[in-house]
């Protein structure tokens, strides 16, 4: 069985640093008065845009766990 830096530190690092950068992205967003949250359209993929990395994470995990216990 793969040990965990082979398969959870990996998984850490891409959504750890991947988070900040997506967190940084959103405030550059925010701060440029990109989006409008007065606007249902915007807070609707304001919301898909959060939703879906958490989902993709979450997914990510499952396969891995998965993959070792399978």
């Amino acid at each position: 069985m793969p040990n965990f830096t082979h398969t959870w530190l990996p998984f850490i690092y891409l959504y750890g640093v991947g988070g900040i950068f997506f967190v940084s992205g959103l405030y550059v967003v925010t701060k440029a008065k990109a989006v409008d949250f007065s606007k249902k359209r915007h807070r609707y993929w304001w919301k898909i845009t959060i939703f879906g990395f958490f989902y993709y994470m979450a997914l990510h995990a499952l396969m891995i766990l998965v993959a070792l216990y399978l």
